[in-house]
């Protein structure tokens, strides 16, 4: 018996990007125009084009497997192919055991209908039989800690306890193949560390896992395998820490006019004390790797580098000569490399780094690669904003009259 459980083969996925008949004169030429395409074998007309294109991949049974990729990669039509919702144009879909997806949470909820009875609605449609609802419904209640307004109209809910139900309904469904979506973000942070677990637990249960997000460190600390998806076309498919990190210091990192500059950023490594990384716990000391090299003879230049956070707002920057290092010159052809070590006091998040190269008396700005880098930080602490003061609760007391 196979262990491939799910696997794409060849698959295309043509979309159009919009079609508007005003008029009975419009209409016509466009019927007559299909009419006499059909003949040919899946035309890529004017106003279509391909959302995925020959994407081709297999997963085993057990295995926890990630497809990352920016906006409009095709991950949202490759979810949507996986669990039936479509059919492809091109290839075939091959699944072997039951699937749910949990694509989008609290979908199906009625809003005028109780959380309990929500429960059972959205459970059903999710592939649970009435049985096994009632059998997991006290744990589902608990696991989102709604107890005490679970006979509430969930219109009355806010949005995070909405979301809370939702996943709460759909960590419980056992199936053989799970797809999931941008699910790890919902509730508060006690809540999401509870959903990577029940994840995890998942996993280890020997269920098939599909991750698609854009928190690539939930994607790295889940998925073992996973896929990069970029105008709709396979990039990179392997273990997950190297397709992320070829995602993250790929060619569009780096300036397609290097070959025009005097002197250039020629390379940029993050690692830890064993090597090449981008997950951190926080407070530990990361070291940062740059690499300089020049065209012709530069004198006076410095490294600046920068952290911002998810939101590209500046948390952190300093350079080489602020730090008490003299600038540098380089002949023609010549290369400078040195070492930054920053010790990585900041909340749970991701962060991107920047590097700058500067001539240091005029600020004439020579290279920048943003992001150099993206690094992951954790965190057991449920502490916000974005230092990490690392609080501990000495004592407390009450005391009466």
């Amino acid at each position: 018996m196979s262990s491939i459980v799910l696997e794409m083969d060849h698959v295309y996925k043509k979309f159009k990007k919009g079609e508007r008949y005003d008029s009975l004169r419009d209409l016509i030429p466009g019927l007559v125009g299909r009419f006499f395409d059909n003949g040919r074998k899946n035309p890529l007309l004017k106003h279509e084009f391909w959302a995925l294109s020959d994407v081709t991949f297999e997963v085993k049974k057990g295995e926890a497997f990630g497809i990352i990729g920016p906006n409009g990669s095709g991950k949202s039509t490759t979810l949507k192919l996986l669990s039936g919702i479509m059919k492809p144009t091109k290839g075939a879909v091959k699944i072997d055991g039951r699937l749910s997806a949990l694509i989008e949470v609290g979908a199906g909820f009625h809003k005028d209908l109780t959380g309990r009875e929500n429960i059972f609605l959205n459970g059903t449609i999710l592939g649970m039989r009435k049985e096994e609802i009632r059998r997991r419904f006290d744990e589902i209640v608990e696991f989102s800690g709604l107890e005490e307004f679970i006979d509430t109209p969930v219109k009355r809910y806010s949005s995070g306890m909405y979301a809370r139900l939702g996943f709460s309904v759909a960590a419980h469904v056992d199936p053989d193949i799970l797809v999931v979506d941008e699910v790890l973000s919902v509730g508060d942070y006690l809540f999401q560390k509870r959903c990577v677990e029940r994840m995890n637990s998942v996993i280890k249960s020997g269920a098939t896992v599909i991750f698609v997000s854009h928190n690539l460190n939930a994607v790295s600390a889940l998925c073992g395998r996973a896929l990069l998806l970029e105008n709709g076309k396979i990039k990179k498919v392997g273990a997950t820490n190297e397709v992320i990190k070829y995602y993250m210091s790929g060619d569009s990192v780096k300036d397609k006019t290097v070959l025009e500059k005097e002197a250039f950023i020629s390379k940029v490594n993050i690692r830890d004390e064993t090597g090449d990384c981008f997950r951190f716990e926080s407070g530990q000391k990361v070291w940062i790797d740059i690499e300089v090299t020049a065209r012709t003879q530069c004198k006076k230049l410095t490294i600046e580098i920068y952290i911002e956070d998810d939101n590209f707002y500046n948390i952190f920057d300093t350079s080489t000569e602020r730090l008490n290092r003299k600038t540098f010159s380089l002949n023609a052809e010549e290369r400078w490399k040195c070492t930054s070590e920053l010790c990585l006091h900041l909340v749970s998040g991701t962060y991107h780094l920047g590097i700058k190269l500067n001539q240091y008396d005029t600020q004439e700005e020579y290279d920048r690669w943003f992001p150099a880098g993206t690094i992951y930080v954790g965190s057991d602490e449920d502490v916000r904003g974005v230092a990490n003061l690392n609080p501990r609760i000495m004592m407390s007391s009450i005391d009466s009259e």
